[in-house]
């Protein structure tokens, strides 16, 4: 109840801050045509069906059809290029996750856009902490002995990940860093075999989200460590944070968020904007992100930028540091 009050909050004050003072120059006439949504992933994933529903809420307050069109392939820079260079006026619009949307580019020597400069913002809606799991055959029963029990076994322990340069490689990555071990990488193609290596004790270490492994952790198949955020989580509310643990400061998320080509009227970014911080504050909406274990964000423009580029500088850097290449 208090986030969802919070995100009204959110909603009021962007309301009266951005569209209040541009209300003479809104087109009362957006949209009075068919938006469209590019998700840069398949059908049937998280990606997908928060665009999806997000859409229906569109729909229903625009009175106009909101698509949703599946772009896969390439780690999602296909569909981001098709965005970035579609008209800006709003009926092309792109619904990602910083997995695509931000690390995928920094794998790429060039880079083939800037997650920032190359879009107009419109909200982050929602994120979610990395998990630190472990299989339950490893002789430990805290993040503290874990730590311990690596260091003692340089690289001997492995941990699975959905492929080079996801979230949840380069979340093992910072912890690495962060904890001084050396738990060797091995990709897996999607996030059903990676957690499948970790259950059947193929790998010793797995960076996964809540929902998609709180099921096999409460079902005693995988142990929960530790979050990588700021606080617990609602849905596993016995599992500490980094911080709690001695590793302050180390947080790591995916997120879920939706970007317009550049320039776009700052009118229809606010109106945008506005509408998507509406949906989030949502009974039904904000019910379902919070089952799964997720944090409503339903931020700013200027917010959500400021968060890309801080979060791009973190990953750059891990990026360097653990020498990451592109598969």
């Amino acid at each position: 109840m208090n986030q969802w009050l919070s995100v009204m909050a959110r909603m009021i004050f962007i309301s009266c801050t951005l569209i209040i003072p541009h209300a003479d120059a809104i087109d009362s006439s957006y949209p009075n045509r068919p938006i469209r949504i590019i998700v840069p992933f398949p059908p049937g994933g998280p990606t997908d069906n928060y665009a999806r529903l997000i859409a229906s809420k569109m729909s229903e307050d625009f009175k106009q059809p909101v698509i949703v069109e599946n772009r896969a392939g390439g780690t999602g820079t296909p569909g981001t290029l098709a965005v970035m260079n579609a008209p800006a006026d709003g009926y092309t619009l792109i619904f990602t996750s910083n997995s695509a949307h931000l690390i995928s580019p920094l794998l790429k020597n060039p880079s083939p856009f800037d997650p920032v400069k190359d879009f107009s913002p419109l909200s982050m809606v929602i994120k979610y902490p990395m998990y630190l799991l472990v299989n339950p055959n490893v002789p430990v029963k805290n993040l503290t002995e874990f730590i311990q029990y690596a260091k003692t076994h340089p690289n001997q322990l492995n941990y699975s990940s959905v492929g080079i340069g996801s979230g949840g490689h380069l979340a093992c990555e910072l912890f690495n860093i962060a904890a001084g071990t050396n738990v060797v990488h091995v990709p897996y193609k999607g996030a059903a075999p990676a957690q499948a290596a970790l259950i059947g004790g193929e790998t010793q270490m797995f960076c996964d989200s809540v929902g998609n492994s709180q099921g096999m952790v409460n079902a005693g198949k995988i142990r929960g460590l530790a979050l990588f955020s700021e606080k617990r989580s609602t849905v596993a509310p016995e599992v500490p944070t980094m911080g709690e643990m001695g590793l302050s400061g180390l947080a790591a998320y995916i997120w879920l968020g939706m970007l317009a080509p550049p320039n776009l009227p700052l009118d229809i970014q606010n109106k945008l904007n506005l509408e998507l911080v509406k949906i989030m504050a949502m009974p039904d909406v904000s019910a379902f992100a919070l089952k799964g274990g997720n944090d409503i964000v339903a931020n700013t423009p200027a917010q959500f930028a400021q968060m890309m580029r801080d979060e791009k500088d973190l990953w750059a850097k891990v990026i360097r540091e653990k020498n990451i290449k592109p598969e």
